[in-house]
């Protein structure tokens, strides 16, 4: 049936009458249906596996669910936060990831207020890091402190700056680098507990640590100068290290023989005088039966040494000229 337009404001009154009479006979079942539609948006929720619910009641914290189906009171009585523990949360400094992936593509824009900081030698360094982060008390979190990411961040630039402000340029650059990593770990970790935040650091780490582009040519001079002073003294110590404990151990070993020649000769001498006492103090009891002892030892020690020995009897004198004493002379040569 096409609508018809009312010739008069009491027909159009009339129709509207009517109309919200019929409207007035559901409104209880229209209420009834918003007010279970509304009970059961506001009080059943979910918990991924990766996370807890806080409950607060009138914004007191109340509960702690765990993963799956929850009830809670409706219409706000009692609200829920979704907070993620399992997830470790990363914050970067000094550049930023567009895209992660297999491999990285970073912003091209300029970081420098959050990198380039004074080290304790006065010079200027570019200093990238990165911060990671867990949820350890989602309740202090969410109750302690109001902003946790910023707060992070502000936190780990103010340690940073004072970590690097304690070392050295070349520090910096070379052997404090794992150093600087547990010392900016340790006083964020201890900072954030001692504002309740309930945030665990799980890493910090030193990305890059360069000098400002506009002086790396001279830095780079500068460090070229260094390693080869660092070459010339290695190669003079490498020097040193072959000629000086060679020498060493050759004078050790002359005193050493040395040592060892006057200790034979001391021994010797002292053998020979008490050899010499014994024996006088035997001349002295016994004098003919030392006399032929010693000619005996002696006779025994010169005789191996005297060649070919002939024994002639001092009356045959015809047997002189048959010797052959000039060949015997030879052959004992």
């Amino acid at each position: 049936m096409p609508f018809k337009i009312p010739d008069t404001p009491e027909e159009l009154f009339r129709q509207g009458q009517r109309k919200f009479s019929n409207f007035s006979q559901y409104l209880p079942l229209y209420i009834l249906l918003f007010v279970v539609l509304g009970f059961a948006l506001t009080s059943f929720y979910s918990i991924d596996p990766d996370e807890v619910g806080i409950i607060r009641r009138f914004g007191r914290y109340d509960r702690t669910t765990q993963p799956g189906l929850h009830w809670k009171l409706p219409f706000n009585i009692e609200q829920l936060d979704k907070v993620k523990v399992q997830r470790v949360y990363k914050q970067e400094f000094g550049f930023r990831t567009d895209t992660p992936g297999v491999r990285n593509q970073y912003s091209t824009q300029s970081f420098h207020d959050e990198s380039l900081m004074l080290t304790g030698d006065l010079n200027v360094l570019d200093v990238t890091w990165i911060v990671q982060f867990k949820i350890k008390d989602p309740v202090k979190l969410l109750f302690h402190i109001r902003d946790p990411l910023q707060t992070v961040r502000d936190i780990s630039q103010v340690v940073m700056r004072e970590v690097v402000g304690d070392s050295s340029v070349s520090e910096a650059l070379t052997i404090r680098r794992m150093e600087i990593n547990d010392m900016v770990q340790k006083k964020l970790q201890e900072i954030l507990d001692s504002y309740g935040s309930g945030i665990h650091i799980e890493t910090v780490k030193l990305q890059d640590v360069n000098p400002p582009d506009e002086v790396k040519p001279s830095f780079n001079e500068v460090n070229e100068a260094k390693q080869e002073k660092e070459k010339v003294i290695n190669q003079a110590w490498e020097a040193y290290n072959k000629v000086v404990p060679r020498a060493k151990g050759e004078s050790e070993k002359v005193i050493r023989e040395s040592e060892g020649y006057a200790l034979k000769r001391v021994n010797e001498a002292k053998g020979d005088a008490s050899k010499f006492s014994q024996t006088w103090e035997a001349y002295k009891i016994a004098q003919d039966v030392t006399k032929k002892r010693l000619y005996l030892e002696t006779l025994r020690e010169v005789l191996p040494k005297a060649g070919k020995i002939y024994i002639v009897d001092p009356q045959g004198t015809n047997i002189i000229p048959l010797l052959n004493l000039q060949g015997s002379k030879a052959d004992e040569k």
